[in-house]
């Protein structure tokens, strides 16, 4: 089950010789031009970047040091390494209006680029934005005002990284002190705190502009306010109106993610009363941090204000056109008037090369309007495929839409990260088969394939292996046959021939036409309804030709599809009210969009960020094209979700980076205790990798706090082959942990982690359909063990927990490394008669290791000589 992939990396150090013939050029030109570029043909503004400090975010190498772009020499150059993004900062000295920007490019120039200004260095606000960036010298006529500036690159145009041979600023030295405006930040935005005295003291009555409302705290020390301003601010006053309750020593913090805490103000001698503070410092977050309250009560504040100088990292947050939006050029939008030649073109060249490119950046999306088309629909890695209907049957596609495993000879074990969503499929007169051969992030989810006469195969039974899927709001019209596919989770779906096959874990939930319960062999888990679920959000277009994503509404106790016969309940969102997130958009102006009160549509691609994406508005919609990725650098949460109502997030992968990250993904913050049990926030289709392209490193990949969220198709892998693989390379402890009460999980994978896969400390938990595999790649038993116990579990329920369900789990260990290795217990959970297991399997695949116990120290051991090892029911 486990290939290694190997990969060709371009050899460090100099470039093709082709670089130097080009600067000898260029130094030509310079010496038949000594003055330089042209100046600009208005006032005659004074250069001032030649000869200035300058930095840069990396290097190529010693010969082309940031100080290169600014000595006034065009034979002389800056270039970086080969990612995104990468800045050169110059600075001027002393604060300045800036009029222009002269940029003299190497053959490798940026496609994308913010030219951007700063008074301190840490906060920047962007004074020109570009993605259609042209290379040769760019001479930009600008307006803005710093002491700091800087080429902010977040698109290559090329496979090298950027470079300049000249970075030129033109202005006037002075531009004035900005000023500390009086509007208030913080009123109205979102605020926390540490604690209230009663529910009547809410933070947010601290911000609301009312001097007659007010927060109070618990009577301890210490406690904390804090406001989101919505983005990096930079922070000149702040006033506290206190009420009687006052604190004696106090501090002003600021952050920029609400981890790391900057301390801007510090006193140990309060006042209370109205206090004006004036202060230097930046961040999206303030808080109040009081140390030693003035009274025997908590602290309160009638009101928290703060003003800021006006100076924002938001760049501008252009619209969205609904009716013509820019998906970027990975996404394939057909109507039945394209030919059937050219969509037939367009998806065999994707799946040549998408074939085998499990690793690679390259993300697809290919949409059909609602029609009728004749297409063989074949899909690789990282390619989706969806309707843009309404109902699956508003798209019809007379042919095919499959996954097949050729590539591997006829094993599917690794056919991961392709959809098929909310279309129809009328297979090829005489033709009765179609086949979905996948394992794991396939889902084929709000599909229709017509037909009685006709049967979906997952997997043949003859030539390989799948292992795990998702087939969910689906409507078969004919036969589902299992054939050697391991294990899989079908949910509201309706089986029109019903079911046939098993090998290990099957589960079914409020599906129509499944088998009957039998366990093991066949290994048939039935649930007869699924209890709340909220089906994924999807792009649709309208009667009038607007793009819209259409919210399906929680279902309580359903059976069958929410489409078939029947019309879904849901509210629309037009395209216009989304932003959509384009490769090389920084977190900042994603998080600028969020403020603004966009949702956010991902296009197909790998995005980088080396913040958090905030999604702190209740009810937000994040969807994304393509199997969008979002990839954590330089150590940075990917994704903070508040502790709101009914977020969705779907149709996303986060990816680990090199620098290890505290965790992915992580939805409420710690100690979230509000109850969202009548507008739960839902992850559907959310998927995560810690290595495999290369070097991944998380601690923890996803993070639930908030009470009952909704988990809708999820895995999370450590990645057991690819590159940037191995047991201290690519490095992690725990795929999911869950704090959160009432959080249920339908379709749950957790795969290959160096502790507890999972890791369950809130009451109420439910879990329907689990699949793991414990970590390949333990160097032996002393290098992987906790404490005295041999190994860890892959399913940990707290012994706090009072009240845990779960059904149909499977887990396996393939210890290749060192066979001799063993699992004391794949399933680790309090003796309580309402923590309840049903229908459990462990495996030892190709007897490669040994897992002793199936749950606790009950069940029998699965090792070489007894592979498989069933436990129906504990306690």
């Amino acid at each position: 089950m486990t290939s290694r992939a190997t990969s060709v990396r371009p050899a460090p150090g100099r470039r093709p010789r082709r670089r130097t013939l080009i600067g000898l050029v260029v130094a030509l030109v310079a010496a038949l031009a000594p003055t330089g570029p042209t100046p600009p043909a208005q006032a005659a503004p004074v250069l001032l970047s030649q000869g200035r400090p300058a930095t840069a975010s990396s290097t190529e190498n010693a010969g082309t040091p940031a100080a290169a772009a600014v000595d006034g020499n065009t034979g002389t150059r800056w270039s970086s390494a080969f990612s995104d993004p990468q800045w050169l900062r110059v600075d001027l000295g002393a604060r300045a209006t800036i009029s222009q920007v002269t940029l003299v490019w190497e053959g490798a120039y940026a496609r994308a680029f913010q030219l951007q200004t700063s008074d301190d260095g840490s906060t920047w606000t962007t004074i020109h934005t570009t993605t259609a960036g042209t290379g040769g010298t760019q001479t930009l006529t600008v307006s803005g005002a710093g002491r700091y500036v800087r080429m902010y690159g977040t698109a290559r145009a090329t496979g090298y990284g950027y470079s300049l041979w000249e970075f030129q600023v033109y202005g006037e030295t002075g531009g004035g002190t900005p000023t500390c405006g009086s509007a208030n930040a913080a009123q109205g935005r979102p605020a926390t705190a540490s604690s209230t005295e009663n529910p009547g003291l809410p933070a947010s009555a601290a911000v609301d502009g009312n001097t007659g409302t007010r927060w109070a705290s618990a009577a301890s020390d210490p406690q904390w306010l804090r406001v989101d301003l919505g983005s990096t601010q930079t922070i000149c006053r702040v006033v506290l109106n206190w009420e009687a309750a006052y604190a004696r020593a106090f501090q002003l913090q600021t952050s920029v993610d609400g981890a790391a805490w900057t301390t801007i103000y510090s006193t140990t001698t309060g006042t209370g009363g109205v206090q004006t503070l004036d202060v230097t410092g930046s961040g999206r977050y303030l808080r109040v941090y009081g140390t030693a309250r003035g009274t025997g009560y908590g602290y309160s504040l009638w009101e928290f204000q703060v003003n800021t100088t006006g100076g924002t990292t938001d760049p501008g947050i252009p619209p969205t056109d609904p009716r013509n939006p820019n998906f970027g050029p990975n996404t394939f939008v057909f109507d039945p008037s394209t030919p059937t030649a050219t969509i037939q073109s367009r998806l065999n060249t994707l799946f040549t090369q998408q074939e085998t490119n499990q690793f690679g950046p390259q993300r697809y999306a290919v949409l059909f309007k609602p029609g009728s088309y004749t297409a063989d629909v074949n899909l690789g890695f990282f390619t989706q495929v969806a309707g843009l209907g309404m109902s699956p049957d508003d798209v019809n596609l007379n042919g095919h839409v499959r996954v097949e495993a050729f590539w591997m000879g006829g094993n599917a074990t690794q056919n991961f990260w392709r959809a098929a969503e909310n279309l129809s499929v009328t297979l090829p007169a005489g033709v009765t088969v179609e086949r979905w051969a996948v394992s794991q992030a396939a889902p084929y989810r709000r599909m229709h394939l017509r037909g009685g006469q006709n049967q979906i195969q997952l997997w043949n039974g003859g030539d390989g292996w799948s292992s795990g899927g998702l087939m969910a709001d689906t409507r078969i019209d004919g036969l589902v046959v299992s054939g050697s596919q391991q294990q899989w989770y079908s949910r509201n779906s309706e089986f029109g021939n019903g079911w046939t096959g098993s090998v290990w874990n099957m589960v079914f939930q409020g599906v129509v036409g499944a088998p009957a319960p039998h366990f093991p062999n066949p290994s048939h888990t039935v649930i007869a309804q699924t209890p709340q679920v909220r089906e994924k959000p999807f792009l649709y277009v309208d009667g009038t030709g607007e793009y819209r994503v259409f919210v399906p509404a929680l279902r309580t106790n359903s059976t069958g599809t929410s489409w078939y016969g029947r019309t879904p309940a849901g509210s629309s969102i037009s395209l216009s009210q989304f932003y959509l997130v384009q490769p090389g958009t920084s977190a900042a102006t994603i998080n600028a969009a969020l403020a603004q009160g966009r949702h956010l549509l991902f296009t197909p691609g790998v995005h980088h960020v080396t913040e958090p994406i905030r999604v702190d508005r209740p009810d937000t919609v994040v969807l994304g094209l393509g199997l969008a990725t979002i990839q954590a650098d330089n150590g940075t949460v990917a994704m903070r979700v508040a502790d709101v109502d009914g977020v969705k997030v779907a149709g996303i992968m986060f990816e680990a980076g090199q620098v290890t990250s505290p965790v992915l993904m992580e939805v409420g913050p710690p100690g979230s205790a509000a109850s969202h049990a009548a507008n739960p926030t839902s992850l559907h289709d959310v998927f995560f990798r810690i290595g495999g392209p290369g070097v991944g490193r998380a601690t923890n990949t996803l993070t639930i706090h908030s009470d009952n969220v909704i988990g809708d198709h999820m895995w999370l892998w450590r990645a057991d082959h690819g590159d940037g693989v191995g047991w201290t390379v690519n490095t992690a402890d725990t795929g999911l942990t869950v704090n959160g009460d009432n959080v249920t999980m339908y379709g749950l994978f957790v795969e290959h982690y160096q502790k507890y896969q999972t890791v369950w400390n809130g009451n109420g938990g439910r879990t329907y359909f689990y699949q793991n595999e414990m970590p390949y790649d333990p160097p032996n038993q002393a290098g992987w063990m906790n404490g005295s116990t041999r190994g860890y579990a892959a399913y940990k329920v707290a012994d706090s927990v009072t009240s845990h369900q779960a059904w149909g789990l499977g887990s396996y260990c393939y210890f290749n490394v060192n066979p001799a290795v063993v699992a004391d217990r794949a399933f680790e959970v309090p003796t309580n008669p309402n923590v309840r297991f049903t229908n459990m399997v462990t495996v030892s695949l190709g007897g490669v290791g040994t897992i002793n116990r199936v749950i606790n120290n009950t069940g029998d051991t699965a090792n070489a000589a007894h592979q498989q090892s069933y436990l129906t029911n504990y306690p």
